[in-house]
């Protein structure tokens, strides 16, 4: 614990994504334009051989951003209009715009207790037309993939995995990503693998899947530029992978760093009766978290972050406080009693590799100042 003295704690640094290794950035930079490597060149390749290396897959795919890929990933997979799409309703909007452009109508339901799709709901919420549940790993966090596995074998449903926070976590020991047909990863800035920019990949084990996402990826052209399917236009820059090929090459570090941070949350904030903290790196075994983000529930919430902001510390609310299934103007009608109460108490606190740990000493004296 350190005396409470007024610092600056923003939420994420940006200028740290490029500060923090800027020479070897720069040699990247000058190396790949001085040969004009711009576009599907010799560093996408080896990004994706990594990539899919370290996530134990067969096949990783870089494209323009992780929306993308999830939306072409439903499509090589075979979903058709109006079929359902099971989600958590605690995601991002492109969770549910992926299987709105593939064609079909995602159907959210409640999260559960770990802020991830709430299991014990999905079998009501499928029908005649459900074809897939697709979980968000959410927070850096692998959902339950026994429960959801075991459901979709029972209902012959698909399973595809929103991973675009959870790169590296697992499950059993299992990676984000490789429980279904496919997974999204995002490389936004503030992810942990962030790149400059937009960008993003599919892993998968499917072959078939994989030649097809290969082909969507570039207007659908094969290797002899022959057009066999309509395509998108979403190839990850050759730059952007050169980039991520180096983060890749440290990111163990990052993660180690990240769960050093929870650790120093979860003893200083755990026995607060006014906040529930995010499951415990020690709770349970089958799980291992990467703490993309530090999600707390907090009674009070709003005066908690308006006294934080006042006292240097950047928090934020994710998705800017709006579940899924809150946007009538998309059509989305249901309502969602449990996660509508959580999303009154959700917060997340800053936790990215330009805190020290004095700095996060600071964010929860200031949590149990604010309390007392």
């Amino acid at each position: 614990m350190i005396k409470n003295k007024f610092k600056d704690v923003p939420f994420f640094d940006y200028p740290s994504v490029y500060k923090r290794h800027k020479k070897e950035f720069l040699r990247i930079f000058n190396d790949v334009c001085s040969k004009g490597a711009f576009i599907m060149q010799s560093e996408l390749l080896d990004f994706e051989k990594n990539l899919a290396n370290y996530t134990n897959s067969k096949y990783a795919i870089g494209v323009a951003n992780a929306t993308d890929g999830l939306q072409m990933l439903l499509l090589a997979a075979g979903i058709k209009p109006y079929d359902e799409v099971i989600i958590s309703s605690h995601t991002m909007i492109a969770t549910a715009g992926a299987v709105h452009f593939s064609g079909g109508i995602p159907v959210p339901i409640n999260a559960g207790k770990d802020h991830l799709i709430d299991v014990e709901e999905i079998e009501s919420a499928i029908t005649s037309k459900t074809k897939a549940i697709m979980p968000t790993q959410l927070n850096g966090r692998v959902a339950d993939m026994d429960s959801i596995t075991k459901i979709a074998r029972k209902y012959d449903l698909m399973i595809f995995e929103d991973s675009a926070q959870a790169l590296g976590a697992k499950y059993k020991g299992v990676s984000a990503g490789n429980f279904g047909l496919g997974g999204c990863i995002s490389f936004y800035p503030a992810k942990v693998l962030g790149c400059f920019g937009d960008g993003g990949a599919v892993i998968c084990n499917d072959d078939e899947i994989y030649e097809k996402l290969i082909l969507l990826r570039d207007h659908g052209r094969g290797k002899s530029s022959d057009v066999e399917i309509w395509g998108l236009n979403s190839r990850l820059d050759n730059l952007q992978a050169a980039f991520l090929n180096f983060g890749l090459s440290q990111y163990e570090k990052a993660i180690n760093r990240r769960r050093a941070i929870a650790k120093i949350y979860d003893e200083r904030l755990g026995t607060l009766d006014e906040i529930v903290i995010p499951p415990t790196q020690n709770g349970d075994l089958n799980h291992f978290d990467i703490y993309q983000n530090y999600e707390i529930e907090a009674n009070d919430r709003d005066n908690l972050k308006s006294f934080l902001k006042e006292n240097g510390v950047g928090t934020l609310v994710q998705w800017g406080g709006f579940p899924i299934h809150s946007f009538e103007k998309l059509g989305f009608t249901k309502q969602l009693e449990h996660t509508e109460k959580l999303f009154k108490k959700l917060l997340m606190l800053p936790l990215n590799l330009t805190v020290t740990d004095n700095d996060i000493h600071y964010v929860c004296d200031m949590i149990k100042k604010f309390y007392q």
